[in-house]
């Protein structure tokens, strides 16, 4: 007999051997039909797999993330079963569960495919899962994996095979399909109810240009078609507030083949919305106790040799821009702390000027690859909201819950209310891949988890995600449309301030090492309008957008007037503009309305005789009419609650 412990705390013993489903059947035959996988003592595993210790077992069905990632993985599996089956021949290299979906790399021999198949692939896929087929493991020495792949004649299977160690090897069979893999699976083909293949790209084998080119084949199944219905909705939804969309029709940013891939140009109207940004993080981290710095755009090599930037970015950063006679070589900074940490070595430092917070919106560059480049949310310039904590090591509990509070003061303020906190601890299995002592380490993850619960954050922890040099908190947002993003990082540093040699006096005048905290509540400005602008569509909070009010005169004998509401308006620091086209104000207004402009101002006789405007508010329509100076008065009480 074995102990199993479920969620909720209650045990149960049952004979060795028992599956998770048989558990699920214990307690329900409804929650049976829809386990898709287990987790056993912290393991996702085949929920049909036996279990032969004490266990505490969770069952995890589509509402859970890695059910979901379970069918994905298993679903990949099934549109390689379809596609064996429509294109005899084919063969496979990796097949993995993505965010939304999974994909599979293929090489389709003398087959071709476009879109024009994907309806064949698709009903192939369901005629497939119909069957029911079981997820089967297996389980066979490497030798005789690698003996039953050469028999097919798979070089992609070999090639992973050379990457294993020795000893056993998992295959999964459903159907008429068998592949090499570690599972987990779910139990069968009939939990997918709908499939969509969603697109194809090329694919270099194993990422390098250098082999041959296969055909990525991405998909996506669900357990009923109408949350594939939902799914395509949503897609749309995503289409329509696309940033690069948005950002042309608004006038925010331009990308130039002359100026570099990569690399966005500022307009007017983007460049107003970013320095806004920029201004309201500097008045709160001012608030805050941060001493803004300014750092160059270049650094010596050995600069990030030090810090190990170098070893990190090498690869990805812009090479030497400038070898001069004295052998000197510079890179464009990839990072801005390494910086940061000679402005704090520039002087001796005591103990009782620490915490030390330096910030600075520094531009950092690193050089992507073409193909992964995609509009402002990957870059190769991208500017950081960066700032460098030193503190001691009794100071760090009390840095984090600042940094926190100036997080929540930012996505409270910008209307980013659904968000968990990662909490990125060390791998308890491997503390020699982490630097810094054991009881600094101890400490910081304890400050992170107590400030964290302090700040009433809804958490989850993942053990092996911390950073060699330190933990960390990520915050997790969900935005308008439930996409996942991470915004804002609080990191804890034991490296640079060793690597840099870093000290101050103590108060028992020896010399100690600070703790340094990476901090970046937008982490790159680009990134942050990319996400910003799909979380509103593009409709920007009325403190921050670049144009506030649209003033629309109904003809030519009322421009005046509208010249001189502009001019109040402009004294009282709301940014308006006078439309004076000669067009009708229906197109003005529908115009206004697609530039997602806050307000309109109507202006005709009534209102020029009477001083008065007549008020439409974006999205919602008219709002009556009041006086200029009520006007003001109404716009101010709409940011100031905004930013209270």
């Amino acid at each position: 007999m074995i102990n199993i412990t479920l969620p909720d705390g209650s045990k149960r013993q049952v004979d060795s051997g028992t599956t998770a489903l048989d558990v699920a059947m214990s307690i329900s035959e409804g929650l049976a039909r829809n386990v898709l996988a287990a987790e056993v003592n912290g393991e996702v595993w085949d929920p049909q797999r036996p279990i032969r210790v004490d266990a505490s077992v969770t069952l995890l069905t589509w509402n859970d993330d890695e059910g979901k990632r379970t069918m994905w993985h298993s679903s990949a599996h099934l549109l390689a079963e379809a596609l064996e089956a429509l294109y005899p021949g084919v063969k496979f290299w990796v097949g993995p569960p993505i965010e939304n979906g999974f994909y599979y790399d293929v090489d389709f021999g003398d087959h071709t495919i476009s879109d024009k198949d994907f309806p064949a692939i698709e009903a192939k896929m369901l005629e497939l899962a119909k069957q029911k087929n079981p997820f089967v493991r297996s389980e066979m020495t490497k030798a005789d994996a690698v003996a039953y792949f050469e028999e097919k004649g798979d070089e992609y299977k070999l090639d992973l095979l050379e990457g294993l160690e020795d000893g056993t090897i998992t295959f999964y069979n459903q159907g008429n399909f068998t592949d090499l893999c570690r599972g987990p699976h779910m139990p069968h083909t009939g939990f997918v109810k709908a499939a969509k293949v969603m697109a194809i790209a090329g694919a270099y084998w194993k990422g390098d240009e250098t082999k041959k080119q296969l055909t990525r084949v991405y998909g996506i199944t669900f357990p009923k078609k109408q949350e594939l219905n939902d799914y395509l909705e949503l897609l749309e939804e995503a289409k329509a507030r696309d940033h690069r969309k948005l950002g042309k029709e608004m006038d925010l940013f331009h990308f130039s083949e002359k100026v570099g891939q990569g690399l966005p140009l500022w307009l007017p109207k983007g460049a107003d919305l970013r320095m806004r940004l920029e201004a309201f993080l500097k008045e709160a981290q001012r608030k805050a106790g941060y001493q803004g710095v300014i750092t160059p755009h270049i650094g010596n090599k050995e600069l990030y040799i030090t810090s190990g930037h170098y070893a990190k970015y090498g690869e990805d950063s812009f090479q030497p821009i400038h070898t001069p006679a004295d052998g000197e070589e510079y890179l464009l900074k990839p990072m801005n702390c390494p910086h940061h940490c000679e402005i704090f070595k520039s002087r001796p430092r005591s103990y009782r000027e620490l915490p030390v917070r330096f910030a600075e919106f520094g531009t950092v560059y690193r050089y992507e690859q073409s193909g992964e480049l995609h509009g402002l949310t990957r870059v190769r310039g991208f500017t950081q909201d960066d700032a460098h904590i030193f503190c001691t090591v009794d100071q760090v509990k009390e840095e984090v819950g600042k940094v926190i509070d100036l997080v929540l003061y930012i996505f409270r303020t910008l209307q980013f209310d659904d968000f968990i906190a990662q909490v990125s601890l060390r791998d308890p299995e491997n503390p020699d891949k982490y630097i810094g002592d054991n009881a600094n380490w101890d400490k910081a993850e304890q400050s992170i988890q107590e400030v964290a619960e302090e700040k009433g954050l809804k958490t989850v922890v993942e053990l092996g995600e911390a950073a060699f040099y330190g933990p960390k908190l990520d915050f997790m947002v969900r935005d308008a449309i439930g996409r996942k993003w991470q915004l804002g990082t609080v990191q804890i540093d034991y490296n640079l301030p060793e690597r840099f040699e870093l000290e101050y006096v103590g108060a028992d005048n020896s010399k100690h090492r600070p703790v340094m905290i990476h901090r970046a509540p937008f982490g790159s400005m680009e990134r942050f309008v990319a996400i910003l602008i799909e979380h509103c569509a593009g409709k920007f909070p009325l403190w921050l957008t670049p144009e506030q009010v649209k003033i629309l005169p109904i003809s030519d004998r009322f421009n005046e007037y509208a010249e001189r509401v502009s001019k109040v308006l402009e004294n009282h620091d709301i940014r308006a503009l006078v439309d004076d086209r000669s067009e009708k104000v229906g197109k003005k207004i529908r115009d206004a309305e697609l530039e997602k402009v806050p307000y309109m101002l109507i202006l005709g006789e009534n209102e020029a005789s009477e001083g008065t405007v007549s008020v439409r508010r974006q999205g919602e329509g008219d709002l009556g009419g009041m006086t200029v100076e009520a006007f003001v008065n109404h716009v101010d009480s709409e940011i100031a609650e905004m930013l209270k």
